[in-house]
Parts: structure tokens; C-alpha cells; sequence
């Protein structure tokens, strides 16, 4: 069946995730026809259609591209085409990429970017506990009640974290930094963690999506997914649109 619902078609053209599409419409950013789109209109995925969003014409699926980038400190993953810091300045035209995922502007590190929405609410998604890796330090030595407490979930702003895993980099005595592995993707959500406990987040560096690595990646550069990566991403998302 060619007939998607909108926010489907959004995400098959490369505009957003499905989620993100979704949050266009409830603004009231997205027309087909000169006309506001609704959550339960269907369009014809194989035709060429009058769809715009803030204005703008949504162009027809493209072939699906998958990058990584190593983000440094001080750009803002939000594709603000105002904000001089965004991410968006640094994207090509064409093919219209996003990151599947965000890094606050104060962290950095790998960063997934593609045109396909499919995957990236596969990678969203908060129900299935998809791995991310991180390199922390902190402004103090490390305890073990700190590490025992990080790994068992911490409250903070009404919020519970998910038990994660959590080791230190560099012993006890000295040490300040930590490699700890999230299933959850909250907002600032180890800076958080960190603050709740007494300690300040120095450096955050992303490192690993799922069985992606970050690697000798230098830092403000791109990289195509390798064949293997893909194929690891793509059973990913297999799986999640079968749960």
C-alpha cells in the first residue's frame, strides 16, 4: 500500500522522524494542498503532492544516506536556521540530513545524521532500551557510593532514571572519570545525574550508539556508516517495527 499517513510521509522524505513530524503538525507547520494537515490524513507516498512545511516544499523521497559525525563543544544539535551555532549550518543541501538523537551544546561526540525517519524513530524510541556510551569526568574523585548510586538510578526533577551500567576510567584515589552506558535518553540527562549526587560534569563525550563506535573520528567531521554498521542499525529497526 502506497497510502501513509502524514507524518509517515515526512519521515519517508527525510524531514523529520516520525515524532518530530508529528510535533510540525500539532504546530500547524505542515499543508498539503495550501491547506492545514491533520493527524489522519493519508497520502499517496508514489505521487507527487503539494506538502510544505513552514512554506517550504517537501521534496520526494531521496535515497536513504548514513553518516557519522564527531560533535564538538558549542554546536546546537536543533536545526535553527537562525541560531548561527546550529548544526543545520554545517549539514549539505541536499540530501536533507538530521541526527537521529541529540547532544546538548555543551557535550560531544558521535552523532548519528541520515534522511531516514524510519531508523531514527527505531533509535528514539524510549521503549527499547537501545545502548549509548559516554566518557565522563566530573569536577571531584570518584566513590563508590557515587558509582553504586549512579548505577542503580537516581531521582532528580520528578524523574527516575533506568538502572545503567557504570565503571570507573581511573581508580578511586585520583580518579575523575567514568565510562557509563544509558538505555534512556533524557534531557541532559548525566549532567543531571551527576548534579543530584554533588558533582559537576567537566567533559562529556559520546562514544558508542548501540555497537557504533566513535572511534579515531576527528572532531567536526563526517564519515559514511559502514556496510557493517548499517546492517547492525538496520536489523535495529526491523526488530523495533515488529514489537
Amino acid at each position: 500500500m502506497s497510502l501513509v499517513r502524514i507524518s509517515h510521509y515526512l519521515a519517508l522524505c527525510g524531514v523529520a522522524s516520525r515524532r518530530q513530524a508529528s510535533r510540525l503538525i500539532d504546530s500547524g507547520r505542515v499543508t498539503i494542498n495550501q491547506q492545514l494537515a491533520t493527524h489522519t490524513e493519508r497520502v499517496d507516498s508514489l505521487q507527487n503532492l503539494d506538502i510544505c512545511v513552514d512554506g517550504v516544499a517537501v521534496l520526494a523521497p531521496q535515497d536513504k544516506q548514513y553518516w557519522l559525525y564527531h560533535k564538538p563543544i558549542g554546536i546546537d544539535c536543533r536545526l535553527l536556521i537562525s541560531d548561527p551555532s546550529s548544526l543545520i549550518h554545517l549539514l549539505p543541501q541536499t540530501p536533507r540530513l538530521y541526527p537521529a538523537g541529540r547532544l546538548d551544546k555543551d557535550s560531544r561526540g558521535l552523532l548519528l545524521l541520515t534522511n531516514d525517519g524510519e531508523l531514527t524513530q527505531a533509535l528514539m524510541h524510549p521503549d527499547f532500551y537501545h545502548t549509548k556510551t559516554y566518557v565522563v569526568q566530573v569536577d571531584k574523585p570518584l566513590t563508590p557510593a557515587f558509582l553504586t548510586q549512579m548505577a542503580q538510578g537516581v531521582t532528580y526533577q520528578g524523574a527516575q532514571t533506568r538502572p545503567c551500567c557504570i565503571r570507573s576510567l581511573s581508580g578511586f584515589d585520583e580518579g575523575d572519570t567514568f565510562e557509563i552506558v544509558l538505555t534512556q535518553g533524557l534531557n541532559r540527562q548525566i549532567r543531571r545525574m551527576c548534579q543530584a549526587l554533588g558533582y559537576k560534569v567537566i567533559d562529556l563525550l559520546r562514544t558508542k550508539l548501540m555497537d557504533v563506535e566513535l572511534g579515531c573520528l576527528p572532531e567536526n567531521t563526517m564519515r559514511p556508516v559502514s556496510a557493517a554498521e548499517l546492517l547492525s542499525l538496520t536489523q535495529l529497526s526491523e526488530l523495533t517495527s515488529l514489537s
